[in-house]
């Protein structure tokens, strides 16, 4: 069975993240949706919220699934004897860090570990997760950018702020 692994932090999972889901299921048997539990970044949404949205937007995806990890990717991915990562690219830029990385997760990796980059749609070109928190924090409408159940929530959460 072919299992990829597409990881992040999904704070809030965007638009071009969804595509990216989408579209890599179709290339895998089974594909994790594997959002980082990183106590140094500072997370708008709880582990737990993130876990939940990212369980309901691929409930009707039946080779998906969503797990959290803390701790080095390799690690899990050569736990569960894992060899292929999605990597979502915007622009020239996410390439270079991204690049650094599949290399990094190569030389890690013992049993070695492939990095499949995919380009999201043009329309979500511009999208990041900090703009969308920046806009919506403001006030702004970031309906088209993200799935109705992050916008309801991004609402939520800034109505308490």
């Amino acid at each position: 069975m072919k299992i990829g692994v597409y990881p992040g932090s999904f704070d809030p999972i965007t638009k071009g993240h969804l595509d990216i889901i989408i579209r890599s299921s179709k290339l895998f048997d089974h594909l994790i949706v594997l959002i980082s539990s990183n106590p140094s970044k500072n997370m708008l949404f709880s582990l737990e919220e993130r876990l939940f949205i990212a369980k309901e937007l691929t409930k009707e995806m039946p080779n998906v699934s969503v797990e959290c990890h803390s701790g080095l990717l390799i690690d899990f991915l050569m736990d569960k004897d894992i060899h292929y990562l999605v990597r979502g690219l915007r622009a020239v830029s996410d390439f270079e860090y991204e690049f650094e990385m599949a290399l990094a997760n190569r030389w890690l990796s013992s049993k070695g570990v492939d990095t499949i980059f995919l380009m999201t749609d043009e329309k979500y070109f511009y999208l990041s997760s900090s703009l969308i928190k920046q806009i919506a924090s403001l006030g702004g409408d970031v309906s088209e950018m993200v799935p109705d159940i992050v916008n309801k929530k991004l609402k939520e959460k800034w109505k308490k702020k």
